[in-house]
């Protein structure tokens, strides 16, 4: 048989159909491609779609292309990077300074053994990207099996062929469109974040233990540009907030990996609707995409969750108010003496009650939703718990699992409070032993000669 006369392997039919599409030479636009995907429409992004999305056509690896997301965030945080002054770094290293002296007066727990790092937004996005990387992953499997699965349901059968061969190139595409989102959210979110703990979960901490505060002066100077209150106690407030926080982690070496369990128990649930899915495609207009990239950005193609995710979720609601409610209680203690401490602690929570950048960046990448109302219970829980038995038994709570306060003690603290006066029972001597090599700093402490 002539080499002319054999058919073109499905494959390759399904890759040419691609080329053709990304080279204009069809009536879709490729911009709308990415309008539907969630990414702006800016020229030198969509390009770069474009690009991108001809490298995954000729890639024969499986996976996401992570490194794009790094590479798609850097670059969006960098056009809005704008180097600080010297004397602003230098107030917000003094505003650290103070920081620490006032929180050692309100708290005991752990103090860091890292001092703490002042970054521009694209540091932030470098630093943060493994952490947001392990959290996306798995919704960007569930979201490729799934348009796998529905593609292959809903072809004619004529195309099975095609489809089949060409499931691997779609994986690749989507891992594509994916990995941009990812990187787009990131670093919008680096123009937002004044702090490495404003997310809520530790960022830029490691599993050793180890936990790094830090903040982004651009950031600070902007969220205090919308105040009528001296930027030097802004910075000093938001100091005390984020040495807190990192101090948290480091003293509750537990609590980093139980909070990221959660959030992965989470996701690794997300299923994607496909009926919702095949509904969209078969009335998608491509001069007009906008109402699948609200579908796909809004998480409505994200069904209701199940008992396992509930549950999951039930478990990381509680232990990020019981994390925020500590942080604001002991930031509220340990700022008492600044003046404009209330106005500042208010624009925290009215920003966060709003919609913060923890909420956005949850809601978009695992489609999760934190409710601030938790946060004050857990806050006005903390605040009886330090009243009734003082801030050393309060942070004995953080030593162990075990003894963290649960759901139902931010519901109603009474019964909690009555068991600390009563003496807190511990626990039992397997669980005290983990916590104990868990909590072991002794490598830390300089040696006696």
């Amino acid at each position: 048989m002539p080499e002319d006369s054999r058919e073109e392997p499905p494959e390759e039919e399904f890759r040419e159909m691609l080329r053709a599409f990304l080279e204009g030479n069809t009536d879709l636009d490729p911009s709308k491609l990415a309008s539907a995907a969630g990414l702006p429409n800016d020229p030198e992004v969509v390009a770069q779609l474009i690009a991108q999305l001809q490298n995954a056509m000729q890639s024969s690896g499986d996976g996401i292309n992570w490194g794009l997301a790094l590479e798609q965030g850097k670059a969006l945080a960098s056009r809005s990077t704008v180097v600080s002054l010297p004397a602003e770094r230098s107030q917000i290293e003094q505003a650290f300074h103070v920081a620490s002296l006032w929180l050692a007066e309100a708290t005991e727990i752990s103090e860091l053994t890292v001092a703490p790092k002042l970054m521009s937004r694209t540091e932030w996005v470098t630093a943060t990207m493994p952490i947001w990387i392990q959290l996306a992953e798995p919704v960007a499997t569930s979201i490729a099996d799934s348009l796998t699965d529905v593609l292959a349901e809903q072809a004619p059968e004529e195309m099975n062929d095609m489809i089949a061969g060409a499931s691997q190139l779609m994986r690749n595409v989507g891992g594509t469109l994916f990995a941009m989102q990812l990187g787009q959210v990131v670093g919008q979110l680096a123009s937002e974040v004044v702090s490495g703990g404003d997310i809520g979960i530790p960022l830029l901490g490691t599993g050793d233990g180890d936990q790094q505060a830090a903040m982004i002066p651009q950031n600070v100077a902007a969220f205090a540009s919308g105040l009528d209150v001296p930027v030097d106690q802004v910075q000093l407030y938001l100091a005390v907030r984020e040495l807190a926080h990192a101090r948290l982690f480091r003293h509750a070496k537990w609590l980093r990996l139980q909070l990221m369990t959660s959030i992965t128990e989470f996701a690794h649930g997300i299923r994607i609707d496909t009926s919702r899915l095949e509904e969209l495609a078969s009335d998608f207009d491509p001069a007009n995409p906008e109402e699948l990239r609200a579908a796909m950005t809004s998480g409505a193609l994200i069904p209701p969750k199940s008992d396992d995710q509930l549950a999951a979720l039930g478990r990381l609601e509680t232990t990020l108010a019981l994390i925020e409610g500590w942080v604001d209680v002991v930031t509220a203690q340990a700022t008492s003496r600044l003046p404009s401490s209330a106005a500042i602690a208010e624009t925290v929570r009215r920003r966060r009650a709003s919609g913060g950048p923890a909420e956005s960046a949850f809601a978009t990448l695992v489609g999760l939703e934190l409710r601030p109302r938790r946060l004050r219970e857990a806050a006005a829980m903390w605040q009886q718990v330090t009243d009734a038995v003082g801030a050393d038994s309060r942070d004995d709570l953080w030593s162990h699992p075990d003894l963290v306060p649960t759901a139902e003690d931010i519901t109603d603290p009474s019964a909690l409070v009555a068991r600390l006066k009563a003496g807190t029972p511990a626990p039992d001597d397997v669980d005290q032993a983990i916590a104990d090599l868990l909590n072991d700093d002794t490598t830390e402490r300089p040696r006696e000669d």
